[in-house]
């Protein structure tokens, strides 16, 4: 079992991403500027500036989206100069902005527009890394990421704040552009996910736009508060002062205590169910808000970025498991999903600004937000779980699509040190598809060989890209034996390749395919059942080889079949 320390453990992609996210806290978090002067940073001027970033931000999301659907084969290029140049050239704009007061106004919008198109661009980036990579290390970069950009982003505070605003785009810059530029070299660019046309499979894109979209506007309703709480911290500094210092050290414990629980256990993150959580916490703090002060806001403003911080850490978790369970373009699902939670981050930007002139009854700038958030959360609320459509009809509630975060407890056991040495040994029937039906293994049907029964269409559950294939809900042959026992399954093989799963850590998409393979069907028939393109089980069996340590598809129905954890090391 790995410690806390080791997973802590530095590499070039945690910190370079790491350096990214401190420096987009110096420049698009909170209210204000950190490491810009005070003076320079009136009402109109951080108003202008988060309004152009925020819709050309959203607006590179949705435009990705479209891009990859129409050019798919541009995401096989990591061009770091793209967004880089955007980016260098926004904190250009903005520094020449302190010292031409007379148009400093328009030098900040360009600059804004420009920050948001080079930060959407890094974001792309940084997603493709993260979903190429294995899900564990992947979800470890991510979370220890997070972790160490609170270290970095405080650890601006001991440079000067004069050369700051020089250094951000003269070497902060570079050095997370290198970071990607670095390891983009070791990427496998043959990857399904990559290779993959979406107009040629668009039964696939339509699903998952459907399973994500409850999710997305889950973790949106999140980024909608947050939205109202900037426009607020520009009309109030002492705001805007606290957010930034305070929702990194949040970010800082989350993320230590996510890497705390996830050293001990496996856990699946259901977004949500944490909004679910979250909703009634939510509205009754913006109840509380007009009545506590400054100070209750301050506080709840820099708790709302921590955990946005957090959701948009699982959103990128969530779309990168994605990419690797159902072949999806990183970009296209990322854009989708980060669209519509930046969308609403947006709407509840303009919101809060206007939120004196929407409010027929007067008041407050805080009561005026309180009556807006609350509203706009319950339709949320409402929309991301099934709307008129689940309450008229009950039985198509998108609970069955939702999607979840699968976070490995770290090991070290012995049978995992051939994963690497086997990758390239895939067994030839597999890869040609051409393997006939094998039979059901031995014991499988009380201790006889009986061919492997037609497959049944597949439950809701079976549907999502993380569920293990299991047997449809019916009475137990055992009628006195209590649910609470355990979970159900469809027969002893089914058993089998979830001890399997436990064991060697596969993911939930890999049982799935894992157990199709071992009941004898060919790569084309399981990427017709789970609606996903051969290319991707063809990579889903490679990895399960590689993880089992097995080179043939009889060496892994023995290896299903016999399993049993006594026999590990």
């Amino acid at each position: 079992m790995h410690t806390i320390a080791s997973l802590l453990r530095p590499n070039t992609t945690l910190l370079g991403y790491a350096l990214f996210l401190a420096i987009n806290a110096a420049s698009v978090w909170g209210g204000v500027f950190p490491f810009l002067p005070v003076a320079f940073q009136t009402s109109d001027i951080l108003l202008a500036f988060f309004l152009s970033q925020s819709l050309v931000y959203t607006a590179s999301f949705f435009a990705s989206v479209l891009g990859v659907y129409f050019f798919p084969r541009f995401t096989r290029r990591f061009i770091v100069l793209l967004p880089a140049a955007p980016y260098f050239a926004g904190w250009c704009f903005l520094i020449a902005a302190i010292y031409l007061s007379d148009i400093s106004t328009p030098l900040v919008i360009v600059g804004g527009a420009l920050l948001g198109l080079g930060s959407a661009g890094f974001y792309m980036l940084w997603q493709r890394l993260y979903a190429s990579q294995e899900a564990d290390e992947s979800n470890r970069n991510l979370i220890v990421g997070t972790v160490f950009s609170a270290f970095l982003y405080f650890a601006l505070y001991l440079i000067p704040q004069a050369v700051t605003a020089f250094l951000i785009p003269l070497a902060f810059l570079p050095l997370f552009g290198l970071s990607i530029v670095l390891r983009s070299r070791d990427i496998n660019l043959d990857q399904p996910m990559f290779e993959d046309v979406p107009r040629e499979h668009p039964a696939v894109y339509r699903k998952a736009l459907r399973a994500y979209f409850p999710s997305a506007l889950s973790v949106g309703a999140v980024g909608f508060c947050c939205g109202i709480v900037r426009a607020l911290a520009i009309d109030t500094p002492v705001i805007g002062s606290l957010v930034n210092i305070v929702s990194m050290g949040g970010s800082l414990v989350a993320g230590l205590a996510l890497l705390a629980v996830w050293q001990k256990k496996n856990l699946r993150v259901n977004v949500l169910t944490v909004y679910r959580f979250l909703f009634p916490l939510l509205i009754t703090a913006f109840l509380i808000m007009p009545l506590a002060g400054t100070a209750f806001s301050a506080g709840f403003a820099a708790l709302l970025y921590a955990a946005y911080s957090v959701g948009i850490m699982l959103m990128m978790m969530q779309c990168a498991q994605a990419s690797r369970n159902d072949g999806i373009n990183p970009v296209f699902i990322y854009g989708f999903f980060g669209g519509i939670v930046y969308l609403l981050h947006d709407i509840g930007f303009l919101a809060g600004t206007f939120s004196d002139q929407l409010n027929p009854f007067g008041g407050s700038a805080f009561a005026s937000a309180a009556i807006v958030a609350i509203y706009l959360l319950g339709i949320m609320y409402f929309v991301g779980h099934g709307g008129f459509r689940t309450t008229l009809n009950p039985e198509r509630a998108s609970a069955g699509n939702i999607e979840l975060v699968a976070l490995n407890a770290p090991t070290s056991a012995p049978h995992l040190a051939a994963r690497a040495e086997t990758s390239a040994l895939l067994e030839p029937e597999i890869a040609n598809d051409t393997a006939p039906r094998a039979q059901e293994p031995a014991g499988a049907m009380g201790g006889t060989l009986m061919p492997a029964p037609p497959a049944a269409a597949p439950s809701p559950a079976a549907e999502r890209s993380d569920a293990p294939l299991r047997a449809p809900e019916q009475p137990r042959a055992d009628h006195d034996a209590s649910p609470a026992e355990g979970p159900q399954y469809r027969d002893r093989v089914s058993k089998q390749c979830a001890l399997v799963q436990q064991n060697f850590r596969l993911s939930n998409r890999e049982t799935e395919v894992m157990e199709l393979l071992v009941r004898g069907n060919t790569v084309a028939h399981i990427a017709e059942e789970l609606v996903v393109s051969e290319n991707t089980i063809r990579t889903h069996s490679k990895r399960i080889y590689a993880k089992l340590a097995v080179h043939k598809r009889q060496e892994l129905i023995d290896l299903v079949t016999l399993f049993s954890p006594a026999d590990l090391p």
